[in-house]
């Protein structure tokens, strides 16, 4: 069994799109699916607070799938006569093709084309692009990021001591006090209390290695695969390459709201209410466990009736549910927060929605036979910060 995909795939592709057609050529834009104030700023070569000035956004700085935003352009330099000694610019983290041409006053796709850079348009840390046709002295240097101090932490949670601010925060960790804001749910004043733990919203890097898929790439983060995509300046169904690197960016933290009531149809949870921290899905025999080595195995089959209940093992959030073509057939993964997750696959039918809150117990599906199963079986997985973990483990003493 090949390891299990990302947990938070593809819910929705989008639009194919071309260099000419660039985010950072737009004047206006319509808010996609999973889209973040910081992604569509970044992806459109402004910064998120004029954006949000230019939109009258306020704190936290939530926008809403299909909602058009203005991008403030700022007017274009006078046309100078151009050079044929063209200048170069060093890439640096967190650039993408479409973020260099935008700042450097040229068009994507002319930038592309100097240097041979094909779709799906990946630049690299460290790599020097030439800029075409543009007046530069020899000893003017490329235009980079203001340097910005070493941050005293480098964590990405940290535990609020007596007399800090979130503005004191955001110096010792480096990064903007209204990304940690956001990423946390907080709300003007902005005041935080003594013993909290934020989440440091980071912007993290992956390497491809031989063998990840964008599903793999996802599940190993806790990241949706086309907020990867997004932020990584590639298409959401382009395919990853090994030694290409990719960006990881932070999510921002949806209000928690509780877990729906289960209605009174519903039946009692396959096992008791123990210590452990998760139950079992369902009922049954072990087909295959859990392996690790060359022969690795990342989970259990459970071998159960076709059409029995599968629960949720934890009280958790829908991050996908769908059909997942290559070996897991319909599938189901669970947010449990603090980097856990569950994972169902194999099933005849999925009873849950992407991004609906679930109880522990609650159905979630039914067993199958769909995927690379061998007759009726749940596949069940448990991973914790993107790792396999034994779900025997991590259950209780077999039903």
């Amino acid at each position: 069994m090949k390891h299990l995909p990302g947990a938070l795939a593809l819910a929705l592709a989008l639009p194919a799109a071309t260099v000419a057609a660039a985010a950072s050529q737009e004047s206006a834009h319509v808010v996609e699916p999973g889209e973040t104030l910081n992604g569509i700023a970044n992806r459109a070569g402004v910064s998120p607070d004029a954006l949000a000035r230019a939109n009258g956004l306020k704190p936290p700085y939530v926008v809403r799938l299909g909602q058009s935003l203005t991008i403030p352009r700022s007017a274009p330099a006078p046309k100078t006569a151009r050079s044929r000694e063209a200048r170069t610019y060093t890439v640096t983290s967190g650039e993408t093709l479409n973020g260099i041409a935008n700042r450097t006053g040229v068009s994507p796709a002319e930038l592309a084309w100097t240097n041979g850079i094909a779709e799906p348009y990946v630049v690299r840390i460290g790599q020097t692009l030439t800029i075409p046709g543009t007046q530069a002295p020899k000893a003017q240097p490329a235009p980079s990021p203001t340097t910005q101090a070493t941050p005293e932490f480098k964590g990405e949670t940290y535990l609020v001591k007596s007399g800090e601010t979130l503005s004191g925060i955001a110096q010792r960790t480096g990064v903007a006090r209204v990304l940690i804001a956001e990423a946390n749910g907080l709300e003007p004043p902005y005041v935080v209390k003594v013993g909290q733990r934020l989440a440091i919203p980071r912007t993290r890097r992956h390497t491809v290695a031989k063998g990840d898929s964008g599903f793999s790439i996802a599940l190993e983060h806790g990241v949706p695969w086309d907020a990867i995509a997004v932020a990584s300046g590639i298409e959401p169904d382009a395919a990853v390459r090994p030694g290409q690197e990719l960006v990881i960016p932070s999510l921002v933290a949806a209000k928690a709201t509780p877990a729906p009531a289960q209605t009174a149809t519903a039946t009692k949870p396959a096992a008791p209410v123990t210590n452990a921290r998760f139950l079992w899905p369902v009922k049954g025999p072990i087909n295959k466990g859990f392996k690790t080595g060359t022969d690795y195995h990342d989970g259990l089959d459970i071998k159960a009736a076709r059409g029995a209940m599968v629960r949720a093992a934890a009280a958790g959030t829908v991050r996908f549910a769908g059909l997942e073509k290559e070996q897991f057939g319909n599938l189901v993964v669970l947010d449990h927060g603090d980097g856990w997750f569950t994972a169902y696959a194999f099933l005849s039918r999925i009873t849950v929605k992407t991004g609906t809150n679930v109880a522990k117990g609650e159905r979630i599906g039914l067993v199958g036979d769909t995927g690379e199963a061998k007759g009726n079986e749940l596949h069940f997985e448990i991973r914790h910060d993107g790792t396999p973990v034994n779900p025997v483990d991590e259950l209780p003493k077999a039903p």
